[in-house]
């Protein structure tokens, strides 16, 4: 009997220092889980009250820094430009603006060229940062990147220089004709010869401002406001009779070609503009005796029907380095050449800009020696292309095969069509 109550009283103590064990861990979990957390408080009971909500709304890059220089508080834009790395402000000079704000508590302001994260060119991420205390203990950082802005001032000191030097070189030579007209007042000859040359640089200076004045239009207008439904028979008749007399100077024969009927959606003015600037250049830079191609043709695509119009000619050849600043404003492949046949440099720059601004492209193929091929890629206008299609070619048109971009236009066929298109990029 003695021992059976040894038993159940070694049992009940068992039973309580369980018991008492059980209630102890019940405890101490739920103080831990009471505890406030690194990540609780860094975002909810250290940054005061609105912030974050104000800091996801920024346009601007924001890093929030404690004490210690750990990262409270980044936005996802900081994180992309490189400024935060394994909870730390990665960038110094950034950290240095930040501890000696901490510490007198002064605004402070400073442009940096950071390197560019993952290119491998070297390239350098231009940023503003400002550093601000927040709080007693905290310090905010925005940084806004300046890249685009600076890319943009950039060429907007290019295109100034640009058109200064080219406005100056016509201006300067009407200056000096005309003094020499007025010292050779007494040699008919040379006054003829003079007044001929002056003729030249102020077609030349009219052309540039022309050219100026066209780009500047194609820029700032909505071509889509004035829009029409726009036949490319009609463009390429216009650009083939805007060339018409250089052309037949040079005895180069311009042929047209590719399928009939086709309609782009646009202002009329501006594609004209454009693929007329595509037919002079394949002109000036062809030599003599050779022939100009336009075609134009309907390709498919995702997003609905595009219409390429392309102008090939038997010139020069552009190098593989100048193909891909053809289209920079005021950039000569040949410059010696350009000033022989009175290119201001503009013409494919506002080709570019109407492509663009219509929702399509231009792209270029060339080979030196060879020859070049510009192609215009427009969205097509359907609603006009289903309307026409049963008058004017009749309800079998989408059955009749169109001709392969496979030969080059004749003197005598202007229904032969351009070369391959396979060799386009």
């Amino acid at each position: 009997m003695d021992v059976n109550a040894a038993v159940a009283a070694a049992a009940a103590i068992a039973g309580l220092c369980t018991g008492v064990i059980a209630m102890l861990a019940f405890r101490w979990s739920e103080r831990d889980q009471a505890r406030p957390t690194r990540t609780s408080l860094h975002t909810d009971a250290v940054l005061p009250p609105g912030v974050d909500t104000v800091l996801s709304v920024l346009r601007s890059s924001a890093v929030v820094l404690d004490e210690s220089d750990s990262v409270v508080k980044a936005s996802s834009a900081a994180y992309a430009l490189g400024l935060v790395r394994g909870g730390k402000l990665a960038v110094e000079p950034m950290l240095h603006m930040a501890r000696d704000t901490r510490r007198d508590g002064e605004i402070r302001q400073v442009e940096l060229d950071l390197p560019r994260r993952g290119t491998g060119r070297g390239e350098a991420l231009a940023v503003s940062a400002r550093v601000a205390p927040l709080g007693s203990r905290l310090v905010l950082l925005l940084v806004e990147d300046l890249t685009e802005a600076r890319r943009i001032e950039a060429v907007r000191r290019d295109f100034v220089a640009n058109v200064s030097h080219e406005l100056k070189t016509p201006v300067g030579a009407l200056s000096l004709l005309s003094e020499a007209v007025m010292d050779a007042s007494d040699d008919p000859e040379a006054i003829t010869r003079f007044a001929g040359r002056m003729q030249i640089e102020a077609s030349r200076l009219t052309n540039l401002v022309q050219e100026l004045i066209d780009l500047s239009r194609v820029q700032n207008d909505d071509p889509l406001e004035d829009a029409e439904p726009v036949r490319v028979d009609e463009l390429v008749a216009e650009a083939i009779d805007r060339s018409r007399h250089p052309a037949s100077t040079k005895q180069i024969t311009m042929a047209a070609g590719g399928t009939a009927d086709l309609y782009v959606w646009g202002h009329r003015g501006q594609l004209a503009a454009a693929l007329g600037n595509l037919v002079e250049n394949a002109v000036n830079y062809s030599p003599a005796r050779t022939r100009v191609g336009i075609a134009g043709r309907r390709v498919a695509a995702p997003g609905g029907d595009l219409i390429e119009i392309a102008v090939t000619d038997q010139g020069i050849g552009i190098s593989e380095k100048d193909r891909e600043r053809v289209f920079e404003r005021f950039y000569r492949v040949d410059p010696a050449r350009s000033r022989a046949t009175g290119g201001t440099g503009l013409g494919l720059a506002i080709v570019k800009h109407v492509a663009a601004s219509h929702g399509g492209e231009v792209t270029v193929w060339s080979s030196e020696g060879q020859g070049s091929t510009f192609t215009l890629r427009l969205p097509e206008a359907g609603a006009v292309r289903d309307r026409a299609a049963p008058d004017i070619a009749g309800p079998d048109d989408d059955a009749v095969d169109e001709p392969p971009y496979d030969t080059f236009p004749t003197a005598h066929d202007s229904t032969t069509v351009l070369p391959a298109p396979e060799v386009l990029p």
